[in-house]
């Protein structure tokens, strides 16, 4: 079953929690605190598997979570760090965040990217010692682990895409030119999921080409089969559009290219705008007089025309050798860069709930929502840390605190950050 859309839950590990122990040993007294630090969470990967080509697996497992790191344990002994989750995906898979649309990643190499990082360990008490607080009897928990649902988006990574009406020949060109098999009969829809095959041209040049199927008029708003795949045209650096030139099926040649063509621009301008070859298909079904005003037509409006008869490969050649020149004045395949995490909207975290606590006069602050503020903080730059604290500031933390009865110069510790309380 080929599947090209999932959402699924991923869970990063938390940290363990920071250890509370003294150091006892015979003949010394007092020998402090040592109480050592929680391991860290493990991460959830997401890594490209050249085996799989589908994402089918995420329909019957939606949760994914990492182990949670170690605890810390007496002699400043550190937790142990667990296991990254590996989570093996297609080559060409978009990962989204389901709620807000950002892309966090494209795996199309095959370079491991950590997707939702674990939990930091929690500090022992040794951390927490002072000349005034000697016997600190308490630990920092470990952080939560990153959280969130994702969306996956399998686009195949190809270099040309073919497009065209159903049984026009886009199967059996693909056939022809490469060792892909595609299903070839003659009814509509033969073709329901993507093929891509390796071609090599006469040159020794090859190039990766796709079979997209089930276009048609309406495709863009989801009638046949060409609203789930239309997206797998979007990373292809060009576009191979065949043509019934005898209009075999009763339909018209040019009618059929320019719907086709007004559903690619409808579903994504961008597409319309990628470079095109023309292959009229059928031509042994085809009289000089169709193919002559076909190809006016087509070169009209500056598209090159390659008359071919893909059934028996006569005239592939000449198509295959100006897409391999074609190709190596474009770009490469298109890989979609991470969209920064959006900062938190100040209006919205008037209802946001905070739990404090005192301990021995360090004011530990927690909430699900501080995770997400401190993840798109950078503390190395000054109107960043200025945002962090207006944030404090108009999402209560900072009156929390006071309420909680903090004083100035007590420590805050917030997650991964610790200052010390200005009043």
């Amino acid at each position: 079953m080929f599947v090209d859309i999932a959402k699924i839950s991923i869970k990063a590990g938390d940290g363990g929690a920071g250890a509370v122990s003294f150091h006892r040993e015979k003949y010394v007294a007092s020998g402090g605190p040592d109480g050592g630090d929680g391991g860290r969470g493990g991460d959830v990967v997401f890594q490209a598997d050249t085996n799989l080509s589908t994402l089918a697996d995420f329909r019957y497992k939606r949760k994914y979570a990492a182990k949670n790191g170690n605890a810390g344990m007496s002699g400043r002994k550190n937790g142990r760090k667990a296991e990254d989750l590996i989570v093996r995906v297609p080559m060409g898979t978009l990962i989204k965040d389901a709620e807000t649309g950002r892309i966090i990643a494209d795996i199309s190499t095959k370079e491991p990217v950590v997707v939702a990082r674990g939990g930091k360990g929690g500090w022992g008490n040794s951390h927490f010692a002072t000349p005034t607080r000697q016997t600190p009897r308490f630990a920092r928990p470990g952080t939560p682990g990153e959280e969130f649902e994702v969306q996956l988006e399998l686009k195949l990574l190809a270099d040309v895409g073919l497009v065209g009406f159903p049984n026009v020949g886009k199967s059996t060109l693909l056939s022809v030119v490469s060792e892909a098999k595609p299903e070839i009969a003659d009814y509509h829809f033969t073709t329901i999921t993507p093929k891509l095959g390796v071609v090599t041209a006469q040159s020794g040049n090859s190039f990766v080409m796709a079979d997209i199927p089930g276009l048609i008029e309406g495709a863009w708003e989801g009638v046949g089969l060409g609203h789930r795949f239309l997206r797998h045209v979007e990373r292809c650096r060009m576009i191979i559009h065949i043509v019934d030139v005898a209009g075999s099926e009763g339909r018209d040649p040019k009618e059929d290219f320019r719907i086709i063509n007004e559903e690619l621009k409808k579903f994504n301008e961008e597409l319309a705008k990628l470079p095109m070859l023309v292959a009229g298909n059928k031509c042994d079904l085809a009289t000089d007089e169709q193919i002559a005003d076909f190809r006016e037509f087509v070169e009209a409006q500056g598209y090159e025309f390659f008359p071919i008869m893909a059934a028996i490969r006569y005239d592939v050649d000449p198509l295959l050798a100006k897409t391999v020149e074609l190709l190596s004045t474009l770009p490469p395949v298109t890989i979609y860069e991470a969209e920064p995490v959006p900062q938190v909207d100040l209006e919205s975290l008037n209802s946001k709930e905070v739990k404090v606590t005192n301990c021995d006069g360090v004011y530990f602050v927690e909430g699900k929502w501080l995770l997400r503020l401190m993840q798109s903080v950078n503390f190395d730059d000054y109107e960043s840390l200025n945002y962090f604290q207006n944030v404090l500031i108009q999402s209560g933390v900072i009156d929390a605190l006071r309420d909680a009865g903090i004083e100035e110069g007590d420590t805050v510790s917030i997650y991964d950050v610790q200052f010390d309380f200005v009043d």
